[in-house]
């Protein structure tokens, strides 16, 4: 496959972050997906995530299975480590490389096919083990590599671009994700790059797993009459719960509301989330309220996005291993290999 680079010159008048980079440093190669597909639009809001919190782009470790979506972290921040995982196993080779390289960023790319078909055990137990990463799913509905088919997300009675109608019900990533036990949920559109790109912000600063579905449309397969995740479905039956921004502990970052109830949210990193409330009776600190929340309105038809849960004093992995603070890919053999006073030690304990 032949690869059309970008051009490696940056004109000297572009903004720079507090680290020096400009935004064309966190672009990767020219995209070969279809035009107009909604994961360019991911993609360009991750570049732009990375941009304003500042992150060095050799800090961020991305990851990815099989599928469309997953050809998506060649497209954003090239000077990051990556792994493109077999289908359905990001999850667990994120997580092992997680647990050898705490330090690193972690961020998952996955579709709702790699997700929530082949990969959903491995999605699971990712989560319910508090892996600290941020896992964006780009979600269509539908298998573009192989033509058009129903994914596990379709929504029943949705029908595909030759008229067929989904009979099967969809797994809903988001109610699933707080049920196991995720700690940032959010739920955004591709479209809308005003609330993605903070909801990407504050998943990247939280400790902890920060579950991100975002509806992407696809526009070969999957963006007609009769579509659940069409475009023109999704700006109709969209319900923003609130609106948000993410300050670094450094500098602030001011943006423009509605008016509305202003609620911060500090996270572990000292960043702080600002959650601008839409709807009077909504908790984003409320794990049960939220699925309640989110059952009512899917009752009603209409697709909840904005950040729907955040626990603000979550835990990883890490703390339920007990880890040592210092990654495990640094740590030598005088580190790791006890003395004989020390086994002797533990072999006593043992007897």
């Amino acid at each position: 496959m032949t690869y059309i680079a970008k051009p490696s010159l940056h004109h000297p008048s572009l903004e720079k972050n507090a680290l020096g980079f400009t935004r064309r440093d966190y672009e990767g190669r020219i995209s070969t997906l279809c035009a107009g597909c909604g994961h360019d639009s991911i993609s360009a809001s991750i570049i732009q995530a990375c941009f304003e919190i500042d992150l060095a782009p050799h800090r961020l470790a991305k990851f990815s299975g099989i599928g469309c979506s997953s050809k998506t972290p060649d497209y954003f921040v090239s000077p990051a480590h990556g792994f493109n995982a077999v289908h359905g196993r990001m999850p667990s080779v994120l997580t092992g490389a997680n647990i050898a390289a705490r330090d690193l960023i972690y961020l998952g790319v996955s579709g709702d096919g790699d997700t929530a078909s082949i990969g959903l055990g491995q999605f699971a137990h990712a989560v319910r083990r508090g892996v600290n990463m941020t896992y964006i799913v780009e979600n269509n509905g539908v298998y573009g590599l192989t033509k058009g088919q129903f994914s596990a997300t379709s929504d029943r009675g949705s029908k595909a671009k030759k008229g067929a109608e989904n009979k099967d019900n969809p797994i809903d990533l988001v109610m699933l994700a707080l049920q196991l036990g995720a700690t940032y949920v959010g739920r955004s559109f591709s479209g809308d790059k005003t609330q993605l790109v903070p909801l990407i912000k504050g998943a990247l600063s939280h400790k902890g797993t920060a579950i991100l579905d975002v509806l992407s449309p696809c526009v070969a397969f999957n963006n007609h009459v009769g579509s659940t995740k069409s475009f023109d479905y999704v700006r109709e039956h969209n319900d923003a719960v609130n609106r948000l921004d993410v300050i670094s502990p450094r500098a602030p970052i001011r943006a423009e509301y509605a008016p509305g109830e202003l609620k911060e949210v500090t996270q572990h990193d000292g960043s702080i989330l600002r959650l601008r409330k839409i709807a009077d009776d909504y908790d984003s600190t409320d794990r049960n309220a939220a699925l309640a929340y989110l059952a009512r309105k899917a009752a009603d038809g209409e697709i909840v996005t904005g950040l729907l849960f955040v626990d603000p004093n979550a835990h990883d992995l890490h703390d339920g291993m007990n880890t040592v603070s210092v990654p495990l890919n640094k740590l030598t053999d005088a580190d790791l290999i006890p003395s004989a006073a020390d086994l002797d030690k533990i072999n006593d304990s043992l007897r």
